[in-house]
């Protein structure tokens, strides 16, 4: 089973793999997506007819439409212009005599912990609509998504090492008058910790999510808050993690933590200028260590060795 979105595929797979079941990708309106697909990938309505028909004269199999809007999507509605799209091509395959079953309604979920205000039940809100209307569970159709960045957004916390630091004075502090109390707009931090956005924070950091850090250890009630900023280790000064946020006066060598560090981090990671990829550790509960143990110790297959009990990724 594969997709095509052009002619060109058709005729590689018509010449190398004859027999497969093809999936036809139509391009979306992605324009609210974070970060969009279909300027990429996707064949437009008003071509596919044309490849469906070419498909028939190469006597290839195509078993359903597919489509994704965007990984990131911000509108919902966006769901319910390509199920209608894909009905019309689902239609156009009836008539070219295709046997069509199969509908990829892709990915882009967004997880509730980069937005608040955007919770998964609005898409499936929309969503469930369109199918009830479009395809039907009398239709036949068989439904599949793609839900992945959904579903480990909250699998990694990240702790990150701070190693440098700098103080910015505001030119129009009095610094000579020593016996003045310190106030908090008297001076910023830089910040420099051991990740960044060659590293973890590279796909977090260009699709705006914001994932401001939380303490390794909590500050006192009465601790002055600075406003700072938080960079990365490497060479390049587009290496900001957080160009403002406010924390109290920290050391090198105090760590700071960025939860729902899942999704498109580390996975995409590099070593530019020689900085390494964070360590892994895996973390479960004792419980659940405990219930490992007992499967395995009774002779059934279980990844005991494979989990730590404690753990963080630094």
């Amino acid at each position: 089973m594969m997709t095509f979105d052009s002619e060109v595929e058709l005729m590689k797979v018509a010449c190398f793999h004859d027999n497969a079941k093809l999936v036809l990708r139509i391009a979306t309106d992605d324009s609210k997506a974070l970060c969009p697909l279909s300027v990429k990938f996707g064949a437009p309505l008003k071509s596919c007819r044309g490849l469906l028909e070419r498909a028939k004269e190469l006597g290839l199999n195509v078993i359903g439409v597919s489509f994704h809007v965007g990984s990131g999507c911000t509108d919902a509605k966006t769901y319910t212009e390509a199920i209608a799209d894909a009905r019309c091509v689902f239609h156009m395959g009836d008539e070219l005599g295709f046997n069509m079953d199969l509908l990829d309604i892709g990915g882009g979920f967004l997880a509730s912990q980069y937005y608040t205000c955007f919770r998964t039940k609005y898409i499936t809100d929309v969503i469930h609509p369109a199918l009830d209307k479009y395809f039907p569970a009398d239709s036949g159709v068989k439904i599949i998504a793609e839900p992945g960045r959904f579903y480990v957004a909250s699998a990694f916390t990240l702790v990150v090492n701070i190693i440098a630091k700098k103080v910015i004075m505001d030119s129009t502090s009095d610094e000579k008058d020593e016996g003045a109390k310190e106030k908090p707009k008297d001076k910023t931090m830089m910040y420099y910790v051991n990740d960044g956005l060659f590293g973890s924070f590279l796909v977090s950091a260009l699709l705006y999510i914001t994932n401001l850090p939380t303490l390794y250890k909590k500050p006192k009630p009465d601790e002055i808050m600075y406003a700072c900023s938080i960079w990365g280790p490497t060479c390049a000064g587009v290496d900001r993690i957080v160009e403002q946020c406010y924390l109290p006066d920290l050391q090198v060598g105090d760590w700071l933590v960025f939860e729902n560090m899942g999704a498109y981090t580390v996975s995409v990671s590099s070593t530019f200028n020689g900085f390494q990829r964070p360590g892994l550790h895996y973390v479960m509960s004792r419980p659940a260590w405990q219930h490992i143990q007992q499967i395995s110790s009774q002779g059934m297959p279980g990844p005991a060795e494979e989990f730590h009990l404690f753990g963080v990724s630094t």
